[in-house]
């Protein structure tokens, strides 16, 4: 806090008057899902990012991000989205989400401070949005809801930066609660929460730094039809979570998906898979079943590898390191670690849970893979963390 304290003053001239924060996040299973109304799992994390604010006597917007020394600005009345803008787009798109709610906001100066970089996937601008809208809201005394807060940030995604809103990375950086993953409903628009129960494990979060090598174009499977055609797959269940679930004939899946593509059966295929996934980790979890919660997260990362197309392999050399750290003959149906390629994008982010005693075996390979494949990864090891806040003295 000192140093954010710091840079503002020495940036504005002045402490800064709010401080807010919001966690970074990583998505456990179904990020991709959220077109055809599944369910996504998040973790926010104990990565947080800052924002400070102050307010300025003119409309100016002004910006700086102190770990990359950039500075930005714009105008209270006539601020545009900008590519090389970047960062600050997330800012600006967040005050746009409230002028245009009929919110009344004054220049404002802003300084974002952040260990972990914007590039690394790791729900960073959503985290910028969040601790900006929190910071916005108590700095001008708003009168505001949680619906209305999801607005906002709504409005600013989808009109002023023309892209999807995806609420699983909203409610994981507003509504998260320690100790909980969170669950988004994509179906009811809502959130819940469920605890990371598993004591002797750690959790590591790793950005391997594969450059992201877009081998398809994920908006082709988002089609109505598409969602028509696993809406039809649907079958209600009043004793699984969610009330819901994919029927698992696959002679039927397979009559009913008979009239797509090669390609999008797979990749359909892997949306009901996922799903399955989803409400198998769901029970594990209430069940303190480790064993059940590692197969279903090693298992989406097969389905997300071998019929979503997603992964690549350097990623999986490393998950396949994870699995070999006590290789025995029950590792499949009772592993002692587990990971998966995580982030919308395809390549570079992972997250593996293993046990306490084999951090260091883990870091090995890390290092290993550096010197094989030339890329040099940060790890982070993280735990469950709470949702954006204001930062008190």
């Amino acid at each position: 806090m000192k140093v954010l304290n710091d840079a503002h003053e020495q940036e504005y001239g002045e402490k800064p008057a709010v401080t807010s924060k919001s966690p970074c996040r990583f998505h456990l299973l179904g990020e991709h899902s959220w077109f055809f109304k599944n369910k996504t799992i998040s973790m926010a994390v104990n990565l947080p990012v800052y924002v400070a604010v102050s307010k300025r006597q003119d409309s100016s917007l002004k910006f700086y991000f102190h770990q990359l020394n950039e500075r930005k600005h714009a105008n209270l009345t006539s601020s545009k989205y900008k590519k090389e803008d970047r960062w600050a787009n997330a800012i600006k798109s967040v005050v746009y989400g409230y002028i245009s709610g009929g919110f009344d906001l004054g220049g404002v100066n802003f300084t974002v401070y952040s260990e972990i970089l914007p590039s690394a996937g790791f729900g960073v601008t959503t985290a910028i949005k969040a601790a900006t809208l929190l910071a916005l809201k108590q700095l001008f005394s708003l009168n505001i809801t949680e619906v209305q807060m999801l607005q906002v940030i709504e409005r600013g995604n989808k009109l002023f930066l023309q892209k999807e809103n995806h609420i699983a990375d909203n409610f994981s950086a507003l509504f998260a609660k320690k100790d909980n993953l969170i669950i988004t409903d994509h179906q009811t628009n809502s959130w819940d929460y469920v605890p990371f129960p598993f004591e002797g494990k750690k959790i590591f979060l790793v950005d391997a730094k594969v450059p992201r090598v877009t081998v398809w174009q994920e908006d082709t499977l988002f089609e109505p039809q598409n969602a028509l055609l696993l809406g039809d797959l649907r079958e209600r269940k009043a004793n699984i979570y969610g009330g819901w679930r994919y029927i698992n004939n696959i002679t039927d899946i397979n009559e009913e998906l008979s009239e797509v593509s090669e390609e999008t059966r797979r990749r359909l295929l892997c949306m009901i898979r996922e799903h399955g996934d989803v409400l198998d980790v769901v029970d594990s979890i209430q069940k303190i079943d480790f064993f059940k919660f590692a197969r279903s997260i090693n298992h989406s990362h097969e389905s997300m590898r071998d019929f979503y197309d997603l992964s690549c392999p350097e990623i999986d050399w490393i998950l396949k390191r994870v699995s070999e750290l006590e290789p025995n003959l029950e590792m499949v149906t009772n592993p002692i670690s587990c990971g998966r390629i995580t982030g919308k994008g395809f390549g570079r982010c992972l997250y593996v849970v293993i046990r306490d005693s084999d951090e260091e075996k883990f870091k090995a390979k890390l290092s290993e893979f550096e010197k094989i494949f030339g890329y040099k990864t940060s790890c982070y090891e993280v735990t469950p963390s709470d949702g954006a806040s204001i930062v008190r003295d």
